[in-house]
C-alpha cells in the first residue's frame, strides 16, 4: 500500500509538472500577435488559466475528477475557434498542438496507472483527437502538424506513465528490500554487541573469582576471596532478575551508570582492589582528570583487566600505573618487570586483551597498544577520548 501510495504520488506530481509547462507553452503561443481574435484570446487564456490550476492541485487527490476538468478545459480551447469560424494561424496551430498534445495529455501519466482508469483515458483521448479534427476541418485549417503533435504527446505521456510507475515500483521494492536487510544487519550486530557486552563481563567477574579459587587463591588474603566471591554472586542474582548490570567507576558492575566523575578518585579504588589481591600498584602523573561516565567506565575497567593480567601471568608482585593527559587525550602505561610473552603466543580465543581492553576502549573513541618480550616484562599503553 506505501509503495503504491508513493507511486500515485511521484506519478501525478510528474503529470502536473508536464501539463503546467504545456499550459504555459499555449498561453504564450496565444499572445502572439493576430493569433486570435481579442474576445477569443481572452477566453481560451481564461480556460487555460483554469487548467493550471487544476493542473497545480492533480497531486492532492481526486485524481479521476481533475483529470475530467483538465480535458474539458483543453477540448474546449480547441473547440474555441469553430464558434468564430477563425482560420487558424501559425500561432494557433501551434497552440492547439501544444495544448492537445502537452497539457491534456499530461493527464495519461497519472490515468495510466490505474487498470480501472484504462476506458476513462481511452474515451479522454480519442474525445481530444475528434476534438481536434474537427476544428481543423471546420476552419478550413488542414495541416497535420497540430495532429501528429498530439499523437506523439499522448503515446509518449502514456509510455512515461507506464515506465515510471514499474521503475519507481521496483525502486521501493528494493528500498524495501534493503531496510529490512539493514534491520536484519542491525539486530545481528546488536545480539554481537550483547553477547561481547556479556562475555566481558563474566571474564571481568566470575571468571576472575574462579581462576582464583582453581589456584587456591594463593597470595590472596581469605577475607578478599570472601568479598570478591559476595560481589559476584550479587552480580548473578542481578542478571537472574532481569537487570542489566553497568560498569561502575570503582571497577566493579553497579545498576545505575555514572555519569561524570573525577579520575582521581576512582583510581584509589582500583589500588585498593589490587592491593586486597596482593598486588602492590604505583601510581604515577596526572592526579585528577575529569571524563566523562561512559568514557571513565571503559577506562577503568580495561586499567583493571591490564593489572589482572599482571597479578595472574607476570610472576611479579608489583605493577607501576603513569597517568598523563593533554587537551584531547587522557593516556594510561601499565608497566611491570615481568616475565613477559611473544605476541605470536597468545591465543586468539582469549577475551582477555581483545575484548575485555581493546574492543571496551574503541567502544568509545579509544585505542589500546601492546608492547612485550620474554623477560623483558610488558607495558599496555590505554587511551580514551576527553
Amino acid at each position: 500500500m506505501r509503495i503504491q501510495k508513493e507511486r500515485d504520488r511521484l506519478l501525478a506530481a510528474t503529470s502536473r509538472n508536464i501539463g503546467i509547462i504545456g499550459t504555459f507553452a499555449g498561453i504564450l503561443c496565444l499572445s502572439l500577435p493576430g493569433s486570435l481574435p481579442l474576445a477569443l484570446y481572452v477566453i481560451s487564456v481564461l480556460c487555460l488559466i483554469a487548467m493550471g490550476v487544476l493542473q497545480w492541485q492533480l497531486p492532492r487527490g481526486h485524481v479521476r475528477v481533475k483529470a475530467l476538468g483538465i480535458w474539458a478545459l483543453g477540448v474546449g480551447v480547441v473547440l474555441l475557434p469553430i464558434a468564430s469560424g477563425t482560420t487558424l494561424n501559425l500561432a494557433a496551430l501551434c497552440a492547439i498542438g501544444i495544448v492537445s498534445g502537452a497539457a491534456v495529455a499530461s493527464i495519461a501519466i497519472v490515468l495510466v496507472s490505474n487498470t480501472r482508469h484504462f476506458s476513462l483515458l481511452a474515451a479522454l483521448f480519442a474525445g481530444d483527437v475528434v476534438a481536434l479534427l474537427a476544428t481543423q476541418l471546420l476552419t478550413d485549417t488542414l495541416p497535420l502538424e497540430p495532429l501528429a503533435l498530439t499523437l506523439a504527446g499522448w503515446i509518449a505521456c502514456i509510455i512515461c506513465g507506464v515506465w515510471l510507475g514499474r521503475m519507481v515500483t521496483q525502486t521501493l521494492r528494493r528500498i524495501e528490500s534493503a531496510s529490512k536487510a539493514y534491520q536484519a544487519e542491525r539486530r545481528a550486530s546488536e545480539t554481537e554487541a550483547r553477547r561481547r557486552q556479556g562475555a566481558r563481563l563474566l571474564h571481568d567477574t566470575v571468571l576472575a573469582t574462579l581462576t582464583l579459587l582453581a589456584h587456591s587463591g594463593v597470595g590472596v588474603s581469605p577475607d578478599a576471596l570472601r568479598q570478591q566471591a559476595a560481589d559476584d554472586a550479587a552480580l548473578l542474582r542481578q542478571l537472574r532478575l532481569g537487570y542489566t548490570p553497568a560498569p561502575a567507576v570503582s571497577g566493579d558492575y553497579k545498576l545505575q551508570p555514572v555519569e561524570e566523575s573525577t579520575l582521581g578518585n576512582t583510581l584509589r579504588s582500583v589500588k585498593q582492589k589490587f592491593e586486597r589481591l596482593g598486588l602492590e600498584v604505583n601510581w604515577h602523573g596526572t592526579g585528577h582528570v575529569l571524563l566523562p561516565g561512559d568514557i571513565l567506565d571503559a577506562f577503568l575497567l580495561a586499567l583493571a583487566e591490564c593489572l589482572e593480567n599482571v597479578r595472574r601471568h607476570a610472576q611479579v608482585g608489583q605493577a607501576h600505573v603513569t597517568i598523563t593527559d593533554d587537551d584531547t587525550t587522557v593516556r594510561a602505561m601499565v608497566t611491570d618487570a615481568g616475565v613477559g610473552f611473544t605476541l605470536e603466543s597468545v591465543d586468539s580465543a582469549r577475551l582477555g586483551f581483545t575484548e575485555s581492553i581493546v574492543a571496551r576502549l574503541r567502544d568509545v573513541g579509544g585505542n589500546a597498544r601492546l608492547f612485550s618480550s620474554p623477560g623483558s616484562g610488558t607495558t599496555v599503553v590505554l587511551e580514551v577520548p576527553k
